[in-house]
């Protein structure tokens, strides 16, 4: 039996002083990022948040089963940003419709969600009015029975029946209701339980993956009172896409709690946010670097080659290697060696004769 076919159904129950021992490490990891995010450049914050919502919206679409392509993705973020990026390609134009849900989604958590809002996402995923090959009821609530199920073909295997359609519009409204309600609950909770209550009514014909986790970025945008988003919480769902099925199908047939659910979700929240505290570090670890030898005459091929130990030097640098990736002699690549030596900069390995290698200083 269902969840949803239960009385009261939405009365979901879970083990509170797990959960809000879960979301103290995670509002603590929230206010660091935040504070390490405001170090970063202008520029250098443009493009990380460039980075992050394109990683989103393409590992979301990942976990469905469709892949993106990145450059238009980026490219269209980038211009309805006003981010000048480079390479930017056209986009197609059921791209520019995810890229606007996302959009609308984060940088509006502070509007009301309605019907009218969640039919525009709809009609924006799907331009055509298909699905693939099959034609769908698109820009309004599904008038027809919705069933998960796996192929291969014949073979179909049920995971989960949504509720019969004429209760989508009910059990929709019960969910607008608590969704824009101001009440004393954590909105990382709320992402968290909003997004299984969202895939538990299944409203529309298709996307609703897509737009559940929509609605989680809305609502994390809103718990961080900032558009600005530095984490991919679908980057790490996708990463165990066979967790996240099955966690949501064996919570769709319990019994009302949500705690094992709820667990799975903040883990790979805080997986996350754990990943992109670990980049930016690494951001401005560079920063600090570049800034600390500033006064040094330090040309460009000096700074690509330190760049690339900064991020992590596939092998070991070489003279050769220095003057192939710089195109210069090997003259010209050991003055700048030496150089950079002299200054405290790098230092020579313990390798000897033409297998010297070289090593950012400690």
């Amino acid at each position: 039996m269902y969840l949803h076919k239960k009385n009261n159904w939405q009365n979901f129950r879970y083990n509170n002083d797990l959960i809000v021992s879960i979301l103290g490490k995670i509002r603590l990891l929230q206010g660091i990022l935040l504070g390490k995010s405001c170090r970063l450049g202008f520029n250098v914050q443009n493009e990380k948040y460039l980075e992050t919502l394109s990683l989103e919206i393409i590992k979301s679409s990942e976990i469905e089963g469709e892949s993106l392509n990145i450059q238009q993705v980026r490219s269209s973020l980038a211009r309805r940003l006003g981010i000048n990026a480079a390479g930017l390609v056209p986009s197609a134009r059921y791209i520019d419709g995810i890229v606007e849900m996302n959009l609308d989604a984060t940088r509006n958590y502070n509007q009301p969600l309605t019907d009218e809002r969640l039919f525009g996402w709809h009609n924006v995923l799907f331009p055509t009015g298909r699905s693939g090959l099959y034609k769908i009821e698109v820009g309004r609530y599904r008038t027809r029975e919705m069933e998960v199920v796996s192929e291969p073909m014949g073979m179909e295997t049920v995971h989960y029946q949504a509720p019969s359609p004429d209760r989508v519009p009910e059990e929709m409204q019960k969910f607008l209701t608590w969704f824009n309600a101001g009440n004393d609950m954590d909105l990382v909770l709320k992402a968290a339980i909003a997004h299984f209550w969202f895939v538990t009514i299944h409203p529309f014909d298709d996307g609703n993956g897509r737009i559940a986790r929509a609605l989680t970025d809305m609502l994390l945008a809103k718990s961080e009172d900032s558009p600005l988003r530095f984490y991919s919480v679908s980057n790490e769902i996708n990463a165990d896409r066979n967790g996240y099925y099955s966690i949501l199908e064996d919570t769709e047939t319990g019994d009302g709690d949500i705690t094992y659910w709820l667990q799975w979700f903040l883990e790979s929240l805080r997986k996350s946010i754990d990943k992109s505290i670990v980049t930016i570090d690494k951001v401005l670890d560079k920063t600090d670097f570049f800034a600390k030898i500033s006064s040094l005459a330090v040309n460009q091929r000096q700074k690509k080659i330190l760049t690339m130990l900064l991020d992590g030097f596939d092998g070991k640098l070489t003279t050769a290697k220095y003057a192939k990736i710089n195109k210069c002699s090997q003259d010209t690549a050991l003055n700048d060696i030496k150089f950079l030596i002299e200054n405290g900069i790098l230092e020579k390995t313990a390798d000897k004769g033409k297998n010297t290698g070289y090593q950012l200083l400690n």
